[in-house]
């Protein structure tokens, strides 16, 4: 009995350690948010883009003395707030952590912060881009438009389903480049990045010159305020200096909030005087990359994307939607082991799995059936019955799902085949390919999903596939061109990659699927297959509060019609 009690005292320690960690985590981020300062030779890489052969060599007391300072910080100052008197300064830090461990702390609308070890935070700001967009000019946001990003920009905000997210990255494996589901492989395509972002998928490469040194582009493409004070070589700036820069430093959107109000207030802050047009546009699509589509785990944005700006009339010549797909593939892995961060454009990934296999808590807005990008049909309510589950139980319902249930092929019915991301990008639905993305090479196994082609899957071998991408994050001692270093794969995504095969004679995907399981039975699970009672109950009433939502939403509806037609009816 002592060492059972023993045990559950170190291990109640331990749990309250990590909250306390979490919280210093996000405190020093909100911080270097805010400080536009230089960052020490070897700190300036994308957080967790690296390889761990690639990664130099980091001092330890720097970040033990950022710990220690705002651990201090905390102790004297818990949570930004002032300890009331006679309040024990370790009440008030268990009591901050246990409000952190109960609520999803949102900053920017969607730069959320998960709770507890092991969830996933992320460090995009959807809100702001979406209310930063509608505040510009016309002429900005046409020229916005024409670079290909417009589409994706009228899409409004929705929350972030974490555990749903959570459950996901756990499924990545990286040798297949794929989702490991009871039913099978599942890869998003770049159909599925055409038609729910109305990002280009078809065009140039996302490939260029990376510099050693950016100092003289920034100056030339942002404005020379944002080297102001800082030493040389710059590799990448702050994210949040792009955004104080134009008066919206501290421009989060509050709990209570609407987008609409929040949008109007955004643009009453939005001081863009002094600048020409072009600047403009330079520091909002900066901001875009590195907070919603080119997304990591660090605050900083490396400036290897800035130079594609340099020519604002040629932005719109490249495949953006494919090096978005790319840049989501490299992150997964470093996702989904020992970090607590996600990178990349979340938001297409869920509404990617709830697409395919929905069991989410969006729900499909009427009257937006017929409308690319496809994300505008879908809206996620923070409702708290859905919200407070937690990945253990999507992990469970993703184990049960009816295999009958997946939507293999999404779009086929679809009217608005003609949208121009959709229809320029369509030769290149069914192709095998690599996806480029600057320094960036990710494999699209066509191959293994050839079922979201409405072909029935053949057995394959992962390993005999035989092509291999490359993923170097790192920055270098001297300018580096990356379309002249791989000229052959630039070569190979001109030609359109290579056309994947159907096989007429199969009569179904019995042979794959025997395969599979014998490859993939322990990640699977195939023995656990019996569902606890408790488990059960858990994922039954998981459904019906998803369901409880989607009735709520109908009954609104039907209020509103009911409200409208009234009046018509009195006046008969």
């Amino acid at each position: 009995m002592r060492t059972r009690e023993k045990r559950t005292i170190v291990r109640g320690r331990h749990q309250l350690e990590e909250e306390e960690e979490e919280v210093e985590m996000a405190t020093a981020e909100e911080e270097e948010e805010v400080a536009v300062e230089d960052v020490p030779e070897g700190d300036e890489t994308e957080g967790g883009d690296e390889t761990e052969a690639e990664a130099p060599r980091r001092p330890r007391r720097g970040k033990q003395g950022k710990c220690r300072r705002v651990k201090q910080e905390l102790d004297s100052n818990i949570g930004c707030r002032r300890v009331p008197v006679g309040v024990h300064r370790l009440a008030a830090k268990v009591n901050l952590t246990a409000m952190c461990r109960t609520s999803i702390v949102e900053l920017d609308g969607d730069h959320w912060t998960p709770t507890g070890k092991g969830r996933m935070r992320s460090r995009m700001t959807w809100d702001l881009c979406w209310a930063w967009y509608r505040a510009l000019s016309e002429t900005q946001q046409a020229q916005i438009a024409r670079m290909g990003f417009g589409h994706l920009l009228s899409v409004r905000p929705f929350h972030l389903d974490v555990p749903y997210l959570e459950a996901l990255r756990e499924r990545w494996e990286e040798d297949c480049k794929a989702f490991i589901m009871p039913w099978g492989h599942m890869i998003p395509t770049l159909e599925d990045v055409a038609y729910l972002t109305g990002l280009p998928v078809q065009g140039e490469p996302v490939v260029g010159l990376e510099r050693r040194d950016y100092y003289d582009d920034i100056v030339e493409l942002l404005g020379p305020e944002f080297v102001a004070g800082r030493r040389r070589p710059i590799r990448s700036i702050l994210l949040g200096s792009l955004s104080e820069a134009v008066g919206l430093r501290g421009g989060r959107r509050g709990p209570l909030e609407t987008l609409e109000e929040f949008s109007a207030r955004v643009s009453g802050l939005l001081d863009l005087e002094g600048r020409s047009e072009e600047r403009c546009v330079r520091i909002f699509v900066s901001y875009l990359f590195g907070r919603l589509l080119f997304a990591t785990q660090s605050s900083q944005m490396n400036c290897k994307f800035m130079l594609l700006l340099r020519d604002l009339a040629q932005v719109g010549r490249y495949a953006w939607g494919a090096a978005m797909l790319g840049h989501l593939f490299s992150l997964l892995p470093s996702s989904s082991q020992r970090s607590q961060s996600t990178g990349g454009f979340t938001p297409f990934l869920q509404i990617w799995g709830y697409t395919h296999f929905p069991m989410g808590r969006g729900t499909q807005v009427e009257g937006r059936q017929t409308m690319v990008p496809l994300m505008t049909r879908w809206e996620v309510a923070p409702n708290s019955r859905v919200t407070d589950r937690r990945a253990g139980d999507v992990r469970v319902a993703l184990d049960h799902y009816p295999h009958e249930q997946v939507v293999w092929t999404p779009y086929a019915g679809e009217a608005d085949a003609s949208h121009p991301a959709v229809a320029a990008g369509r030769p290149l639905f069914d192709r095998h390919l690599l996806l480029l993305c600057l320094g960036t090479c990710e494999v699209l196994y066509l191959e293994l999903v050839v079922r979201t082609l409405g072909w029935h899957q053949p057995a394959i071998e992962v390993p005999s596939l035989g092509r291999e991408g490359h993923s170097h994050r790192q920055f270098f001692a001297e300018d580096r061109d990356w379309g002249a270093d791989h000229g052959s794969t630039v070569a190979y995504w001109r030609e359109g990659g290579e056309q994947v095969v159907q096989q007429r004679d199969l009569q179904d995907s019995s042979a794959y699927m025997e395969d599979y399981q014998a490859r993939y039975a322990g990640r699977l699970r195939l023995d656990q297959r019996v569902m606890p009672e408790s488990q059960a109950i858990r994922l039954l009433e998981g459904r019906l509060a998803e369901q409880e939502v989607e009735l709520t939403r109908l009954r609104a509806e039907v209020r509103t019609l009911v409200s409208s037609i009234n009046p018509i009816l009195k006046l008969i």
